[in-house]
């Protein structure tokens, strides 16, 4: 092995360690960095001895915790981070629909989909089978943000 193939091991571990430590939590690329950095520092140890190996070994071992040191202050982060508030939410609207409120599926739902209430869609969720769009549909249930639907089988109410 010769010494550009070890220089880009290293560097290599040391990378994915970093990132590992940033940007992909998991292990998987914490793992590689490891290894690689072991890998090449044991490769090291073999090819030029103690001392040079030595050398290797203290250098990446410094390096590792300076990047650690450097991503763990708060003002890295801040530049990762979200710094804005999300003040939306899930059916701000006054309920359009009661239970027994009849309408139209606009998409199909599978269990969950769109259906149309008095003009207004709504996002619904039927309750024993899926239902494709242009069918009669009943509310039987509302669970907080959640409205149940079944699809009206009787033939008055067929388009």
């Amino acid at each position: 092995m010769n010494t550009t193939l070890l220089i880009i091991c290293l560097l290599l571990g040391i990378i994915l360690l970093t990132l590992e430590i940033v940007a992909l939590p998991g292990g998987v690329a914490g793992i590689f960095g490891v290894i690689l950095i072991g890998f090449g520092v044991w490769q090291t140890y073999a090819l030029f001895g103690t001392r040079v190996g030595t050398i290797v070994l203290l250098c990446a071992i410094a390096l590792c915790l300076l990047l650690m040191v450097l991503f763990l202050k708060r003002k890295t982060w801040s530049r990762f981070s979200l710094n804005e508030e999300s003040d939306s939410r899930v059916n701000q609207l006054e309920p359009v629909v009661k239970v027994g409120a009849r309408g139209t599926t606009i998409s199909r739902l599978a269990p969950t989909g769109k259906a149309l209430f008095d003009g207004q869609p709504v996002e619904v969720h039927a309750v024993n089978k899926f239902i494709d769009p242009d069918h009669p549909i009943e509310v039987v249930a509302i669970e907080g943000y959640r409205i149940d639907v079944v699809e009206i089988t009787d033939a008055r109410f067929a388009n």
